[in-house]
């Protein structure tokens, strides 16, 4: 039986709001690795992300890190009792989500066996949507990869007030240069085709836009496709010119206060599995 090259196990995040559950997949490495934040689709779990692109990974030398966003996995409540009908509970879930993101981001950056200046976020659907917002505002961000991501849709209801809680569009064009990846299924239902050129084309280069022929989800190559180009992005390390991005003009609060320093939040690990 081959040794395994990486440890996985669980953790959780205490983030001040409850509990988020994760799951910390770390290669047996010398030093310090790139690592990678990975946010699941609606009504999905970390299991699933940690499971396909976040082995991937590991295989490749890179760490990852999968969270239950709100209402999924084994978080409290259930996304199918939130509805449009109470648009403010959908808004406080998603400020939440991207909080959490956040917090998953500076974990990653302050645990001993990852090197912050080498980490990343990739996303799928809903996941990628959380992905490019949460980037656009936070330096420690390296690199973007959304799978079935895009811009709103164009029937969007009451799109010009969703846009400010929620734009994709502005979020990649304030990734400033960091590297973008996506990819997208040509027959994708849900998040269209035209969905995801629209998110492309208002980031900057350096942004590469792959297809594969299917549905909504990505089949085992494209999830390769995704690993291989992270692990490329992240295998170098940044001179010390570029160590570190500065947080956009308008960056989160959450961000600014990472950049001028603060105190790390106390986490809790589980057996490894």
């Amino acid at each position: 039986m081959a040794k395994s090259t990486f440890t996985r196990r669980a953790v959780e995040l205490d983030t001040g709001d409850e509990p988020v559950p994760g799951i910390l997949q770390l290669p047996h490495a010398d030093a310090p690795a790139p690592g990678v934040v990975l946010l699941h689709g609606f009504s999905s779990r970390k299991e699933r992300i940690a499971d396909s692109i976040g082995r991937a990974l590991a295989k490749r030398g890179v760490a990852s890190l999968a969270i239950d966003l709100p209402l999924h996995g084994t978080r409290e409540g259930n996304i199918e009792n939130l509805s449009l009908r109470n648009p403010m509970a959908l808004v406080a879930k998603w400020r939440l989500a991207v909080r959490e993101a956040h917090d998953a981001l500076q974990y990653m950056a302050e645990h001993p066996a990852i090197d912050p200046r080498r980490i990343a976020l990739a996303g799928y659907s809903l996941g990628a949507y959380l992905s490019v917002i949460v980037a656009g505002d936070d330096p420690l961000v390296r690199a973007v990869a959304l799978a079935a991501g895009g811009d709103l849709p164009s029937e969007t209801p009451f799109a010009s007030l969703v846009r400010t809680i929620a734009d994709p569009r502005r979020a990649a064009r304030r990734l400033m240069g960091r590297p973008l990846f996506m990819i997208n299924g040509r027959y994708d239902r849900t998040i269209r085709p035209e969905q995801a050129r629209v998110l492309f084309e208002a980031a900057e280069e350096p942004k590469e836009l792959h297809w594969y022929n299917g549905g909504h989800w990505p089949p085992p190559d494209a999830i390769e496709q995704v690993a291989v180009w992270l692990a490329t992005q992240l295998a170098s390390r940044p001179s010390d010119r570029d160590e570190t991005h500065d947080a956009p003009v308008h960056s989160s609060p959450r961000a600014r206060r990472r950049k001028a320093g603060r105190t790390p939040r106390q986490t809790r690990s589980g057996p490894s599995s």
